[in-house]
């Protein structure tokens, strides 16, 4: 799947703008979607998905797990990234069809070398955070929405700026770049069991990431 496959899918249609965040929306169609998830299931099953604790010994709402050279991760030693899973494996390779994502959108020479998966089942949320764990703010952070609709805020790069939101749907793709590279952002709520993609209800989220 190339870059203009991708494109094919909305013919053409140009980003919507949220505070600065890009957003494409239905940029992946039905059958792109699906082939993605399947990639999906690869790597979960090689790298199984763990439910975080922050560094406060809070547990996270979502599930995470990884693909790629490094993998983000949180426990009471604090928020990193690191070479294996916590289980002890290596992370799986992140899949062809997502890099493509980032190869039609990101607008970077760079690879990306992680790919953070996080699963929202009924009830989960992200709180308002920036992504400033990586080395090389230039890079953007390019998110691909898969299955049930999220409510998306974002707002500035200093925190209590004024925040604006919207449904992010199945195939939707968000780029944190440039004077929004590091706008706070997160997902207030899903709308649990909505999507056909995942008949048991849930929102998929995949973050790229230049960390290192």
């Amino acid at each position: 799947m190339t870059g203009t496959d991708l494109f094919g899918a909305t013919g053409g249609a140009g980003p919507e703008s949220l505070n600065g965040a890009r957003i494409w929306r239905g940029l992946l169609d039905a059958p792109a979607q699906a082939a993605v998830l399947e990639d999906l299931r690869a790597v979960v099953r090689a790298a199984p998905l763990l439910r975080p604790v922050t560094p406060g010994g809070r547990a996270m709402s979502v599930r995470m797990t990884a693909a790629g050279r490094v993998g983000w991760v949180t426990d009471r030693a604090g928020y990193r990234y690191a070479d294996r899973h916590p289980g002890g494996g290596p992370w799986p390779p992140i899949p062809a069809a997502v890099l493509a994502v980032w190869d039609a959108v990101a607008a970077c020479a760079r690879t990306p070398d992680c790919c953070l998966v996080n699963f929202y089942g009924e009830g989960a949320r992200m709180g308002l955070h920036q992504d400033r764990d990586e080395v090389d703010f230039t890079c953007p952070v390019v998110s691909l929405s898969l299955g049930d609709p999220g409510l998306f805020r974002v707002g500035g790069t200093v925190r209590g700026m004024p925040t604006a939101s919207t449904w992010l749907c199945s195939g939707d793709v968000v780029v944190l770049g440039g004077a929004a590279r590091l706008a706070w952002h997160g997902v207030d709520r899903i709308r649990f069991g909505e999507s056909p993609l995942l008949p048991q209800g849930g929102r998929i989220n995949l973050t790229l990431r230049v960390a290192r």
